[in-house]
């Protein structure tokens, strides 16, 4: 929102009282991130922004009866496509939670579609009720170490700098590749001086991490110990405090920040899962779970509200201040943070969890068309033929996108290599689905805990290509087929059996569904995983990241398995 000169008249008088505002909120206790304090204020509203407290008259007037009034939540980083939802729907799955702004990356559309996905991305945020701001994708494909559906240079990113919405360059994962020069990823550094880069450096330390950090990178979200934050706080990054669906850092992190630090902490998300995010809600659930650990209320607030806007130069929002942006939630109590009413520049859009109006006022653009090219699926693509006495096994474990490097005995039956559930030692598989006539890469997997049946999903970060785990080939190559068939989505069955089915149609990555609607299909497969055996809180997020070479230890992609830690391909049998 740019002011022109006769707006910005009208809004001066309207700061001096000398005309009515817009709106007043009376009888609020106001949470001052800059000041750290709760103020009992008067708020002012006109043509969008916060006018100021004090004794001002509006033309419509709002007795908050003592509620909380805070800023509207920023997500400092996450990828929508993780919710499952396409960016409306998410949008209006948010904002009743508190949430008004987000910074996205479109990481996982970009890996499918290009250059045609970013568009699709920044196309849905328009005439929204709400602020989708991106960070523009830096590693497509993440690796050389796996197939996507696009390469973008940083000549193909350049298309989009002006954008108005477009920030900086998002997580740079490839950090060998910054470490070694990589002349491509030298370019997008280049490329993005003076804007903001985000950063994805997982465990890395020493004089590799100031080098890291001396190429531009300016923030880290993949912090799970304190001694590493610390570490890479005090050489200048800010650290993005992440509690997603799977990887959980709040409680290890918390402790970072203090009188000193808390400038350059902020809290994301990073991957939510729809389940999560209608029942514990977004933002406010971190928020919240920060004030539970011992965090100072308002100072909770202001890392998912003020310090991201600091960090990313959003110099309209984050708090509620004289010229700010109108977004806001109000709530009955301090802690927890429990949204009632939300506004966004001044006008209500949702109250006691539900949307004020219908999304049918809202303007969305056409989906992509269906990005599925896989050939046939046969029980025989899923053969392995036994070539030692060890293979290489994926330990997934609960709560951490971190796996560990097994090295276990194969089940082997007349020259080949079978799943063995008695041991959770399951097959699984990575189908290329943008060049049909090559084969899938196999592997083997520990910790997903099914006893029948198969799970199947095209989210499979990052070049989300046909992932399947299961039992046998048979039900692996009936549930990849229903995914196939349904142009993406996830699936869990058996050959012969029950089968259920979540479509993604949406670059077989998000539905057109409403959150809800999502939840309740996303159910159905989670709890037939349950009653197969699995013990994770959500197997198919679990499944999900199997694929992504950038998380150690050990993953697979469609071209083979991959040791992270050396990022190189290594062979199943040992």
């Amino acid at each position: 929102m740019r002011w022109n000169r006769e707006a910005l008249g009208r809004f001066i008088e309207v700061a001096q009282g000398k005309e009515p505002a817009d709106l007043c909120l009376h009888h609020c206790r106001m949470v001052n991130v800059h000041s750290g304090e709760i103020q009992e204020a008067h708020v002012a509203v006109h043509e969008g922004r916060i006018v100021g407290w004090g004794d001002y008259q509006g033309k419509k007037e709002i007795d908050a009866e003592g509620f909380y009034l805070c800023p509207g939540f920023i997500d400092a980083h996450l990828h929508i496509e993780s919710t499952l939802l396409n960016p409306p729907q998410f949008a209006a799955a948010v904002l009743p939670w508190g949430t008004t702004t987000v910074i996205a990356d479109p990481h996982e559309i970009a890996n499918v579609m290009g250059l045609d996905g970013i568009g699709y991305f920044l196309k849905s945020g328009e005439n929204l009720p709400f602020d989708i701001f991106v960070n523009l994708p830096s590693c497509v494909p993440a690796t050389h170490l796996e197939t996507s559906g696009a390469s973008l240079r940083a000549a193909d990113l350049q298309t989009f700098l002006s954008h108005e919405r477009v920030l900086g360059l998002a997580e740079m994962m490839n950090f060998p590749g910054v470490l070694n020069g990589d002349p491509e990823v030298m370019d997008k550094l280049v490329l993005f001086q003076g804007r903001s880069i985000d950063g994805h450096a997982p465990q890395l330390n020493g004089l590799r991490l100031n080098a890291y950090i001396g190429s531009g990178i300016a923030s880290d979200h993949e912090c799970t110990t304190l001694e590493e934050a610390k570490e890479k706080l005090a050489k200048g990054m800010r650290i993005m405090i992440r509690e997603g669906s799977q990887s959980r850092d709040l409680a290890a992190l918390i402790p970072l920040v203090n009188d000193h630090t808390w400038p350059r902490c902020m809290f994301v998300s990073d991957d939510r899962h729809p389940d999560d995010l209608l029942r514990e809600g977004h933002m406010n659930a971190i928020v919240n779970g920060a004030m539970s650990l011992g965090l100072d209320p308002v100072r909770a607030i202001a890392l998912a509200t003020w310090t991201p806007a600091n960090h990313f130069g959003l110099k309209d929002r984050g708090a509620i201040a004289p010229g700010f942006l109108a977004d806001f939630s109000l709530s009955p109590t301090l802690s927890p943070w429990n949204p009632q009413r939300v506004f966004k520049k001044g006008k209500e859009v949702a109250r006691e969890g539900r949307l004020v109006q219908s999304m049918d006022s809202w303007t969305l653009p056409a989906p992509p068309p269906p990005f599925m090219n896989v050939g046939a699926i046969s029980q025989d693509i899923f053969q392995v033929h036994s070539e030692g006495e060890k293979v290489l096994v994926i330990g997934v474990q609960e709560g951490t996108l971190l796996t560990k490097k097994m090295i276990l005995a194969p089940r082997v039956e007349g020259g080949k290599v079978l799943a063995d559930p008695s041991r959770d030692m399951l097959k699984v598989a990575v189908i290329n689905r943008y060049s049909p006539q090559k084969g899938p890469a196999l592997g083997f997997v520990h910790g997903l805990g099914l006893k029948r049946g198969a799970m199947a999903t095209t989210v499979a970060h990052d070049s989300h290509n046909l992932l399947v785990a299961g039992t046998s080939d048979a039900a692996m190559s009936a549930v990849a087929r229903a995914v196939r068939d349904a142009g993406g989505g996830m699936a869990i069955g058996e050959e012969q059996g029950p089968l259920e089915i979540l479509p993604l149609p949406v670059a077989g990555l998000m539905s057109d569904k409403t959150l809800p609607q999502v939840v309740a299909s996303l159910e159905k497969l989670k709890a037939l995983a349950r009653s197969w055996g699995s013990p994770l809180h959500n197997p198919f997020m679990a499944l999900s990241f199997l694929a992504l070479p950038v998380i150690p230890e050990l993953k697979l992609t469609d071209k083979g398995l991959v040791d992270v830690n050396t990022f190189s391909r290594v062979p199943l049998f040992q």
